[in-house]
């Protein structure tokens, strides 16, 4: 079977480089949860996708439980899914959910969360790469100090990729003594609320002195920054997602960084590649695929990485332009020089 371009389908319009998918298959889609703002936004465009392939979408929420996610998988299975993506509430006890789909030969896409699966295709973005862009963005406003990094959910894989990318910009200098991690906390569920908790719990403990932050995405760094704000205190604070919150507070000045992952690119990238195996492809067939064994236990994957892009009051126009947030809405109370305000 000849490989089909769907990242570039994805950019230009979220439609299929070929006519050779088959219509009229089922793409079920389990999401662990729609706290995070941005997964709204890759539901619209994986579900444009799927239905422009003459496919159709059904979904179900875990709502954070894993064991709703496992009964969900199965509905989805029972109602007639050909192929499954899934955005795993916890990476420990996901292979049950996998195991179903097997025993009914239905491919699996594991989606932005690291399912550890021959049998399942990982996409993703590069979140080691992510974690690097945040630690290069907080490393340049504050080359030497007290560093807090405030950690995504322990169960998820993401969590310690996003690490390993960070630790990788500034190991070296923390081994120097010129940098010193004064308090670092995993976030149950990634939630704001609990990285709130962390940052004010790691603010006493050190009597208020953090020169930065690093948080793993945009949800968990407004969690750390009302904790510092609660304070008096503004110091570099860097996360992901793009969240139009937090785009906001990069041009207000109390966020120093985004990395945005354009979700309408990887949510139609998984709409596509979820027809093709639908239809039958096999998964090393997908355009861009690569083998991958860089998850914790060596298991080699078929995996596509995309690259993601670290949203400063420098180039917030990048977003704008691109139609992922109003300029309004980016540009309220934005502080004076930011770029496409």
């Amino acid at each position: 079977m000849k490989k089909i371009g769907f990242i570039a389908a994805a950019v230009l319009g979220f439609g299929l480089a070929t006519s050779a998918i088959a219509k009229d298959q089922i793409i079920g889609v389990s999401w662990s949860n729609f706290q995070e703002e941005r997964w709204k936004t890759d539901e619209a465009a994986m579900k444009a996708a799927i239905e422009a392939n003459g496919d159709t979408y059904i979904s179900a929420d875990a709502q954070s439980s894993a064991a709703k996610q496992l009964t969900d998988v199965e509905s989805l299975i029972a109602q007639g899914a050909n192929a499954l993506v899934i955005l795993s509430v916890d990476s420990g006890s996901v292979g049950a959910a996998v195991d179903a789909a097997a025993a009914e030969g239905i491919p699996v896409i594991g989606y932005d969360r690291l399912i550890e699966d021959e049998r399942a295709f990982y996409l993703t973005f590069d979140n080691k790469e992510v974690g690097r862009v945040i630690a290069r963005s907080i490393l340049a406003a504050v080359p030497m100090g007290n560093y807090a990094i405030i950690k995504g959910d322990k169960g998820d894989p993401n969590a310690a990729f996003l690490l390993e990318g960070m630790m990788e910009v500034i190991g070296a200098d923390v081994d120097a003594g010129e940098i010193k991690i004064v308090g670092e906390a995993f976030t149950d569920g990634w939630k704001p609320s609990n990285a709130q908790k962390n940052m004010e719990q790691i603010l006493t403990a050190n009597d208020n002195k953090v020169d930065a932050v690093l948080s793993e995405n945009d949800g968990m760094a407004g969690g750390a920054i009302a904790a510092l704000a609660a304070q008096g205190m503004n110091i570099p604070v860097s996360g992901q997602d793009g969240d139009h919150a937090a785009l906001n507070r990069v041009a207000r000045g109390t966020q120093n960084t985004s990395v945005w992952k354009d979700a309408r690119v990887l949510g139609a990238a998984a709409g596509n590649i979820a027809s093709a195996l639908a239809e039958g492809g096999m998964m090393e067939s997908i355009e861009g695929a690569v083998k991958w064994s860089g998850g914790a236990k060596g298991v080699e994957m078929n995996a596509i990485f995309l690259a993601p892009t670290p949203i400063s009051a420098s180039n917030i126009n990048v977003v704008i332009d691109a139609g992922h947030i109003a300029k309004d809405k980016v540009c309220e109370g934005a502080m004076a020089g930011v770029n496409g305000c």
